[in-house]
């Protein structure tokens, strides 16, 4: 065999004189976390970098999982295609998810309004306002069996984007279940419950760090005992990602969340081979295809070596790392909407081509107002050309072996650990973030980012390069004020109608469990089987561990 050519060779050879007649079009690249992109990739850049195929990615369905958790991936199945919806109120919000069905949509993807994710109802001072904006309304039982009627549990995935009040919507789609004759053993689905990343990224955090950890832990152990196919947690890089964070910096402080997260459980007496498994992830794609492809990647091997070897689990199933992904909202653009569709297609294309377990695709009008149903049709065609017409379902990772990729990938994951131990040596995520690090960190990459549009140096399609006159958006969805008045009215009449001496009881002994070290969720159980709602359950919690400060971060 003749001896290989090297690199350098080839750059004197061939790539200098070709330069010298027609320069590169700016005078270096590198990806959105600042890694230097080179010309073209050989075997000599994975030797640099000491890559092995067998430890560094193996195969699918095998430890450390970078090609895949499972080892046909999409020639089984394809990923559950989710679209995030809610609005207005529960029986609106049934309407879209039942037309999503309709469509072919494989799971369920709610959005709560900010009074339920912040644990106030509906008629509240604080919920005036806000009531269905941004999400589904959910003040009581009574809104959950309306939001889920005719949606059998026992045939559908749900997952739930909710945090400050996670074990109190989980409780009550469990008691819907209990109501549809399906027992929780069998419930399928996911709710966020992921407490850190709002201190970090997101805001609707409610009760301070240790007590909110403590909700988070009760729901491993519950779910651990009565709902072995309930994901007890998303571990979420998503939001820190919209708040301006890199690629390397989301997979860094979502694992090091996740991190924290693991060690709670155990200090709490949880064995990590019995929760670890229920662990699941969450992270954003973006536009920059090839880097996003590897940060998935990486994100699995380093998961698998964080758990095997960090935390000494022996439970193969609690080394995978399984995650949905969400196409990056952050990105969209309310200039020529209608290029939104091509930037969610990229990202769509990148998640798959990574290996995602769930995805959902945005819309191209969610940079004015919430998708119409047209739009969101769009976006579910997306996924769904991507499952059966392009081809890239029919391979498992048909990008690994890319010198590119694997070498993106081993670089993101240098990256993202040296990261971990940055926030290791702080004390851990928590204590990280009362220091304000991820914050800062996110905050300057944030800046930056932006100063790069703003110069030109970064081009945004229709926005800072390719601009035209465009007539004003028809047809945006807009929330009328009649939905937030029904809801209220809802709600007072589950109050004349439930059996209040009950409720109180309920609470009383709620509040008495929050004073305990006893598990949280069995009396969460009985206040949602009561028709206690949700504002009267967190305001139980709020009266025993008191609320979090909004922190400034400077």
């Amino acid at each position: 065999m003749a001896a290989r050519r090297t690199k350098q060779e080839w750059r004197e050879k061939t790539l200098d004189p070709a330069l010298k007649r027609a320069p590169e079009r700016q005078p270096s690249f590198e990806t959105e976390s600042g890694i230097p992109q080179e010309t073209v990739y050989t075997p000599e850049d994975l030797e640099r970098l000491g890559f092995d195929y067998d430890r560094d990615a193996g195969f699918p369905g095998e430890y450390p999982y970078t090609r895949g958790v499972q080892p046909t991936m999409y020639r089984g199945r394809t990923w559950t295609m989710r679209q995030y919806s809610g609005f207005a109120t529960a029986e609106e919000s049934n309407r879209r998810y039942r037309f999503l069905l309709e469509q072919g949509q494989t799971g369920l993807s709610v959005a709560f309004d900010l009074p339920t994710q912040t644990g106030y109802d509906s008629d509240d001072p604080m919920a005036l306002g806000e009531v269905g904006k941004v999400g589904v309304p959910i003040a009581s039982l009574r809104d959950m069996e309306v939001l889920f009627d005719n949606i059998p549990l026992d045939k559908v995935s749900t997952s739930m984007t909710i945090n400050g009040t996670a074990s109190i919507l989980m409780c009550l789609y469990a008691a819907v279940g209990k109501r549809q004759g399906v027992a929780q053993d069998k419930l399928d689905g996911t709710v966020q419950n992921d407490i850190l990343k709002e201190y970090i990224a997101r805001g609707t955090y409610i009760y301070p760090p240790k007590p909110s950890l403590r909700l988070v832990t009760d729901v491993f152990q519950y779910c651990a005992k009565n709902m072995p196919k309930w994901n007890t947690i998303s571990i979420s890089g998503y939001h820190m990602r919209e708040a301006g964070c890199t690629a390397a910096q989301e997979l860094a402080f979502t694992l090091s969340d996740g991190i924290e997260y693991v060690q709670g459980a155990i200090d709490a007496g949880l064995d990590v081979d019995s929760f670890g498994p229920q662990l699941a992830f969450f992270f954003a794609s973006h536009n920059n295809l090839l880097e996003e492809v590897a940060k998935f990647r990486a994100a699995r091997r380093m998961w698998a070596k964080i758990m095997r070897e960090r935390f000494k689990s022996k439970n193969p199933r609690a080394w995978t790392l399984r995650f949905h992904t969400q196409t990056a909202g952050v990105t969209l653009t309310a200039q020529q909407p209608d290029n939104n569709v091509i930037r969610c297609t990229v990202q769509g294309l990148a998640a798959v081509l990574g290996g995602t377990q769930s995805l959902h695709v945005n819309s191209r009008d969610e940079a004015l107002a919430l998708p119409t149903e047209e739009s969101v049709q769009i976006s579910l065609r997306t996924q769904q050309i991507l499952a059966n017409e392009s081809g890239v379902a029919d391979v498992v990772d048909p990008l690994g072996g890319s010198y590119y990729i694997e070498a993106l990938t081993s670089q993101l994951e240098e990256k993202a650990f040296e990261y971990i131990r940055r926030i290791d040596d702080m004390g851990g995520a928590l204590a990280a973030l009362e220091q304000s690090f991820q914050q800062r960190e996110i905050a300057d990459s944030a800046y930056k980012h932006q100063r790069l549009v703003e110069q030109g140096k970064r081009v945004v399609v229709g926005v800072n390069r390719f601009r035209t006159e465009e007539p004003p958006v028809k047809n945006i969805l807009r929330i009328n004020k009649e939905a937030e008045r029904q809801q209220v009215t809802n709600l007072q009449e589950v109050r004349r109608k439930r059996d209040n001496n009950r409720v109180q009881k309920a609470l009383k002994d709620l509040e008495g469990v929050a004073h305990s070290t006893e598990n949280t969720v069995p009396a969460i159980m009985e206040c949602v089987e009561s028709y206690t709602s949700v504002g009267e359950i967190a305001g139980t919690f709020r009266k025993v561990f008191g609320e979090a400060k909004h922190q400034v971060t400077v």
